[in-house]
């Protein structure tokens, strides 16, 4: 492995431009959205950009693509819509490894990633659809108090309390800007006195409307971050060292912070490049207390293999290397991921890096 004494500042010296903000080229509004005071704000805030937006003259979303797979994602990826959350929508499911539940803002993401997480699980063409009923939303919460299966009834981590995990169909903070919701649900939990905790993960920086909030250090967030080699396969997202940056400014707001290191990609040169972006965060972050860390290796279904081929044919991630061995979810379906001898070498790796160059940070879990 290469020296990496001159990897060490990048960070904190490239992460001075302005946060990168998505434009949407419509937003359509479902006539239900307008009964809602957020849905009519979204509509303020996109106006105050100079968005164009269309109200509908029913819940019908006039989502007419063309039938060129490439245009039609062009033009999905453009698109945002504000609809009303139905109650299967709201309705909170389990979402280990990471929280108790799952509390979804929205659903669908504006950035390009080409090993996009949400391929093959949200039907139709990926437009972004953001809730207007917030307080039924957050209704749902309560309810789950002391309940879930992974920080609720751990012991490493029941420090957390009850947690609720805003970034499992959405990039919340890529939204931030246009709808206000993240912002409304970290007041929520800022001012609900419970032994609970909202996490989000992200791969935006655009934090100055968060940063001011009475969150009562009752909302994590982490970046999602991968070496600038691969960063390449993240279109549409604000750089590496932004993120971190972002990271940086939250926890001197007070806010607990972690890092997202996923999907981690066992392509060749993987290991000087993880190893620089660790040095990357420890820079910035070494001495932030709770750090934590989630790694989460590349996997993907057939699937969504298939859809993303659909959508970034040129795209050189590695989707059928020989190191794959099939995995079997609980629900039957077939995923590929690294094979056993790739994941111990990818493990014994960041847990050896990690507690190197990270000391005081704590490894949630591996997968």
């Amino acid at each position: 492995m290469k020296a990496l004494a001159s990897v060490e500042r990048p960070a904190r010296e490239t992460a001075d431009p302005p946060a990168r903000l998505w434009r949407p080229k419509r937003v359509l509004v479902s006539r239900s959205a307008m009964a809602w005071s957020h849905g009519r704000a979204i509509i303020a805030r996109a106006e105050g950009l100079g968005i164009a937006v269309e109200v509908l003259a029913s819940d019908r979303l006039s989502l007419a693509f063309p039938e060129d797979e490439r245009q039609a994602y062009a033009l999905a990826k453009q698109t945002l819509t504000v609809v009303v959350a139905s109650p299967s929508k709201r309705r909170l499911q389990p979402i280990a490894p990471s929280a108790d539940w799952r509390v979804d803002l929205a659903e669908g993401c504006p950035a390009h990633c080409s090993y996009c997480y949400l391929a093959g699980s949200l039907k139709g063409p990926p437009i972004t659809r953001t809730y207007a009923n917030l307080p039924e939303i957050f209704a749902e919460l309560p309810p789950h108090l002391g309940t879930g299966k992974v920080t609720s009834r751990s012991v490493r981590r029941a420090h957390e309390g009850t947690t609720f995990e805003a970034s499992c169909y959405t990039d919340p903070l890529a939204l931030e800007h246009l709808t206000g919701s993240l912002s409304a649900l970290i007041a929520y939990f800022g001012e609900w006195e419970a032994d609970a905790q909202l996490r989000f993960t992200s791969k935006f920086a655009a934090v100055d409307a968060l940063v001011g909030l009475d969150h009562q250090g009752r909302t994590r967030m982490r970046g999602s971050v991968n070496p600038e080699p691969f960063a390449r396969f993240e279109g549409g997202t604000s750089p590496v060292a932004a993120r971190l940056a972002a990271l940086a400014r939250m926890a001197a707001a007070g806010y607990p912070v972690g890092l997202t290191i996923a999907p981690i990609i066992a392509a060749p040169g993987w290991e000087e490049a993880y190893a620089v972006l660790i040095a990357q965060a420890a820079a910035l972050l070494a001495e932030v207390p709770d750090l934590t860390i989630e790694l989460i290796t590349h996997r993907y279904s057939p699937t969504s293999k298939a859809v993303l081929e659909s959508w970034y044919p040129g795209s050189d991630l590695e989707m059928g290397a020989p190191n794959r061995a099939e995995k079997r979810t609980k629900f039957g379906s077939i995923k590929y991921v690294y094979d056993a001898d790739t994941m111990r070498t990818l493990r014994r790796f960041f847990e050896a890096e990690i507690a190197r160059q990270l000391p005081l940070a704590r490894i949630l879990y591996w997968t």
